[in-house]
Formats: C-alpha cells, sequence, structure tokens
C-alpha cells in the first residue's frame, strides 16, 4: 500500500473553515482507507483541538441506587452525567469529560469505585465543551463521505498519550503541544490530570510575525525560519546573516539572523506566558518536577526546549513516542515518524482508539501499526 499525504487545506486554527476543501482532502483519504478495511471509516476517533474549544472543572453527586448499597456501573455513568450538568454558554456543546478521580462517602483517590460499598458517590471531572457549529461541521463532513465518528478526544490529551509515561504523569508533568495555528496543554500529577487548555495561538503566528517584521512573502518567512530559525536570540551571533536572494531571485540585501531569532523568541515567549498563566491558576506555576514536555510541528524549532526552560521555570524535552513496547519497531518508516514529536498526538489518537476497542486483548483482532501509520507519512 502506497503512501499517502493530505495537505489540512480547508481548517483553520482546529476548526473547518472550507467544507468544500476538506471534503476533497477527505474523499480521497477514505476511499484509500476502504482498501484496507471497510469497517475503518465507521469507527473514527477524532481530536478537537479548535481555539474555542473551553475546559470546565466539575462535580457530580449521586446517592448509590441500591439497597445493598454495591456500587455498579450505571451509578458511575449517573455520576459522571451529574457532573456534565454545567452552565454552557450559547451555542456550545459538551465533546468529551474527563474523569479525575471517584469519592465513597467523601474519601477520595479512587480510581475505579465499581464493587464498593458506600451510600453517596461523588466524582470530580473536566467537562471539555466547543463550539456547536464547529462539532457539527466536523461530523457533517465526515458522514458526507460515509464514516462514522466513534469518540471525540481533546487534543492535549491525545498528545499526553503517546508522549507521557505513566512515571511522569506521576511526578508531576505538563505537555505542550505546539500546533500551527493552535498551543495545547495537559498538566498531570500523581497520575491524574490536573488541568487542559487551548490558546489560539501557534508556530503559524510565528510565520506571521517573521513576514510582517521583515517585510517578505508568508512563503518565504516559513522557509526562513525552518532553515535559520532559532527560539534564544542572545544564542545566535549578532553579526549573522541571511542572504534574502536563496530566497527571492531580485531581492537585494542580507536579514540579520539574530532578528529573527529575537522575532520567533518573542511570539514563543508570548505564547509560554498564557501556559504559565494557566499553571498559576492549578497551583503548578514552576513546580512540576516532571517538567515540561513540547510536542508538534512547533517543537521542532531549535532552542524552543531551552526557551521554555527560561520561561516556565522547569526542565524541559523534545516529546517522543514515551513507550514502543506494543509497537512492531521493525519499519523504518515507524521508526522515523517516532523520532518526529510532530506525529505524536496522531500516534496518541491510535493508542487510545486500540485502548477502547481492547485490539491488545482479543486474537482476532491484529492490530497492525504499520498499516494505518501510513495516512500519515508524507
Amino acid at each position: 500500500m502506497k503512501a499517502l499525504k493530505e495537505t489540512s487545506s480547508g481548517l483553520r486554527r482546529g476548526a473547518i473553515t472550507d467544507t468544500g476543501e476538506i471534503m476533497q482532502a477527505l474523499s480521497r483519504i477514505f476511499a484509500e482507507l476502504k482498501d484496507v478495511s471497510r469497517s475503518a471509516t465507521k469507527n473514527i476517533y477524532v481530536n478537537i483541538g479548535t481555539a474555542q474549544a473551553n475546559a470546565q472543572h466539575s462535580r457530580g453527586i449521586v446517592a448509590v441506587s441500591r439497597a445493598e448499597s454495591e456500587i455498579y456501573s450505571d451509578d458511575v455513568d449517573r455520576v459522571i452525567r451529574a457532573s456534565q450538568a454545567i452552565s454552557l454558554g450559547s451555542n456550545r456543546i459538551i465533546v468529551d469529560t474527563i474523569t479525575k478521580e471517584f469519592m465513597v462517602d467523601g474519601v477520595g483517590e479512587i480510581a475505579d469505585p465499581v464493587g464498593l460499598g458506600g451510600g453517596r458517590l461523588e466524582v470530580a471531572t473536566i467537562v471539555i465543551d466547543a463550539f456547536e457549529p464547529h462539532i457539527k461541521s466536523l461530523f457533517k463532513v465526515m458522514n458526507l463521505n460515509g464514516g462514522v465518528i466513534k469518540k471525540t478526544i481533546f487534543d492535549p490529551l491525545a498528545s499526553a498519550r503517546a508522549a507521557l509515561s505513566k512515571a511522569q504523569k506521576n511526578l508531576g508533568t505538563v505537555v505542550i503541544d505546539l500546533g500551527y495555528g493552535t498551543t495545547s496543554m495537559a498538566a498531570f500529577e500523581d497520575g491524574r490530570l490536573l488541568g487542559t487548555a487551548v490558546f489560539p495561538v501557534g508556530a503559524g503566528n510565528v510565520t506571521n510575525d517573521i513576514a510582517m517584521g521583515l517585510k517578505i512573502p508568508v512563503d518565504v518567512a516559513e522557509k526562513l525560519k525552518l532553515q535559520y530559525g532559532y527560539a534564544v536570540s542572545r544564542e545566535v551571533g549578532a553579526r549573522e546573516s541571511i542572504e534574502l536572494k536563496q530566497f527571492i531571485p531580485d531581492a537585494k540585501g542580507n536579514i540579520s539572523r539574530r532578528l529573527l531569532a529575537e522575532i520567533i523568541e518573542a511570539r514563543l515567549a508570548e505564547t509560554f506566558e498564557f501556559i504559565n498563566s494557566e499553571l498559576r491558576i492549578l497551583g503548578k506555576s514552576g513546580q512540576l518536577p516532571g517538567g515540561v514536555v513540547l510536542v508538534g510541528g512547533g517543537a521542532k524549532l531549535p532552542g524552543v526546549a531551552e526557551l521554555a526552560t527560561n520561561e516556565l521555570k522547569l526542565t524541559s524535552q523534545i516529546g517522543l513516542l514515551a513507550d514502543r513496547s506494543d509497537w512492531d519497531e521493525s519499519s523504518p518508516e515507524f521508526e522515523r515518524i517516532c523520532e518526529d514529536p510532530e506525529y505524536v498526538n496522531v500516534l496518541g489518537l491510535g493508542l487510545w482508539g486500540a485502548e477502547e476497542e481492547g485490539w491488545g486483548q482479543s486474537r482476532s483482532f491484529d492490530f497492525n501499526p504499520k498499516k494505518w501509520l501510513r495516512y500519515f507519512i508524507p
């Protein structure tokens, strides 16, 4: 099977802006996917990462329904639904609910209360809601191509599933996904999700700043960023220059590489301040022993981990696939994407779906990562 690559046209900051463009891309992807498995299009796991997504901390409380006071799965369903009874703004819809912990008769830090005895069951959750028209557009384009969405997953949680180990989640770590149109984060401690958020800035804003600051076309700014960009300006020599003619044939003169770095640093520092503000709300600014794990296309910019350390006062590293034990590593393509932080999110979606479907627990279905990974390898 040949590798398939599709440009993410018709999207802006994680939301569909042009139905026609994205329909064309999806139709080609679905046609190829059906050659592998016709049922795959009816079982789609998709990440939600729009800039308008919002996370609210909530709690639910219910009385245990049975006379013998034993907690059953339907009690768990009821208490989670109770936590979803929150105030939503106009045109908002709940897309995901993350359980932090359960409490039975006031005793907390319970991961699974089924089978325990008690009279009162409580739950602490984080409820993710989004702009309803964006979600309806997503379901519409999938359905028109014959696809069925099985589950929606908040974008930074998919990245965390692939990039963070159990030890990192226990120790206290924040994963930051530096996408093109948005930046998202998810902080963990003691194995639980502390908080999560998405911000309307990304690597694309860095490119736009370069274009405006240097008065050059956006496509040239992107090339400059990728080839000569650095996130910490003081690490760049004051006399280093870039000949503009190599990007624009009829251009004259040079561009200061330090000036380029200063533009990049200013925008990324602002982005990390958004993250730090969220960590302050959680009471964890500068207080996560596991530090920062950076993923996404923006994480490939040289110096970004050093800048994150400077701005967030936390140790920082570039995130890759944390655990490869359940994967077939014989494929060079698989090895390549495992060493690329840009693919961490899609790896997380695959792992999430595999767990939900119980693929690793049943021999009746052979989960071959090399097959589905080809759909994301350029």
